[in-house]
């Protein structure tokens, strides 16, 4: 039996969530052969998790398949790994006197440490969207980890609140009604990161057409100096 050659020795890393197909390659005499996947130290005394016959019933079957379609070619994979799954396992074929088997070491942790996430506009801020009152959403995301969650916070008056739990923010004039920060905060079960604050300016607000100033660091935002102006001349001879 030869494993896939990006397998080091045989072993293999990964993460709470992660997942891993195995090809493993064998001689064309043992074709028709049964082939199964089991875990255990001893190669001999291993329990047979599944086969390609069918037998073997496997507990987490929905995270676990083995295939033998392509001639010559055994696949298995095995999806959203979990701390206990870190163990000696076998790749084996049937055969009289003693099965032929290659053993693989799977190594499953909790996860990466999260990087700070980053934060963009879904719509650029250049083509001045905020100037007329249309929404825009900030997207948060970039955090170099593993399972990661994203939420949004407003800070009022130096407090923090949560907005929702997702990775996309949506501004809009209804809910623009004073000047206000906004963070994305990034989680997984190590660590957690906080993005650089989103300042949002409400300069003329109302209900479907406010004028509002998004400033994200880093990025170009949108000159709003003429469009206010030329509201406030609207309102001055709407009042004449």
């Amino acid at each position: 039996l030869w494993t896939s050659p990006e397998l080091e020795e045989n072993t293999f890393f990964s993460y709470i969530g992660g997942e891993f197909t195995i090809i493993c390659t064998y001689q064309s005499k043992f074709l028709f052969s049964k082939k199964y996947w089991c875990r255990g130290r001893f190669q001999y005394n291993c329990d047979i998790l599944l086969d390609t016959d069918g037998v073997a019933k496997p507990k987490n079957k929905n995270r676990l398949s083995i295939s033998d379609v392509q001639r010559y070619n055994i696949f298995v994979k095995v999806t959203n790994l979990q701390i206990e799954d870190s163990d000696v396992y076998w790749i084996g074929i049937e055969k009289m006197n003693a099965d032929i088997m290659t053993s693989i070491k799977v190594t499953v942790t909790l996860g990466k440490s999260l990087s700070k996430p980053r934060l963009w506009p879904l719509t650029p801020l250049t083509d001045s969207p905020t100037c007329w009152g249309k929404p825009v959403t900030i997207r948060c995301g970039d955090a170099k980890g593993t399972n990661v969650f994203y939420a949004w916070y407003q800070n009022i008056h130096h407090k923090s609140f949560l907005l929702l739990n997702s990775s996309d923010l949506s501004l809009h004039c209804s809910i623009l009604t004073e000047d206000s920060d906004y963070y994305c905060s990034a989680s997984n079960s190590i660590s957690n990161a906080q993005s650089d604050a989103l300042s949002v300016k409400t300069l003329l607000p109302d209900d479907s057409s406010c004028i509002y100033v998004a400033n994200i660091p880093g990025k170009n935002q949108s000159d709003v100096t003429k469009v206010v102006k030329s509201h406030e001349t609207i309102n001055i001879l709407h009042k004449m």
